[in-house]
């Protein structure tokens, strides 16, 4: 399975958060899933580190390309068609990041792991 992750869960993964569900875990820890990070992901966390509203994900910033790597998890860039249907998405969910993410879910068909109420009111598939 292919299934993309909400930034939340990829550092509750990176840095081993109980907040993480037992089936995010299970899903992210197989060897048999191919797991994608968005680019907006590393552009969430970097600005909201510079804001001091995750003034815990120092290391993710300035390491995040490496701790990928070491996880096995694949970057997701952000393309035209992505932007597109972000823009044209409804207004469920008002943050522009997880709109981003939510875009590439429904033009990339991937389930994503996520604890966001809000992502069920879009037509994608949720694991949590």
């Amino acid at each position: 399975m292919k299934a993309l992750l909400d930034t939340h869960a990829l550092l509750w993964w990176l840095f081993d958060d109980p907040g993480l569900s037992r089936t995010a875990r299970e899903v992210i820890a197989s060897p048999d899933n191919t797991l994608l990070v968005s680019s907006a992901s590393g552009w969430e966390i970097s600005t909201k580190f510079r804001l001091g509203k995750l003034p815990e994900a120092g290391e993710a910033v300035h390491r995040l390309p490496g701790l990928l790597q070491t996880a096995q998890m694949q970057i997701l860039p952000i393309g035209l068609e992505h932007a597109l249907a972000a823009g044209l998405l409804p207004m469920h969910h008002r943050d522009p990041f997880d709109r981003m993410l939510i875009a590439q879910a429904q033009v990339e068909h991937l389930p994503i792991i996520t604890s966001d109420a809000a992502f069920h009111r879009y037509d994608i598939d949720v694991i949590w």
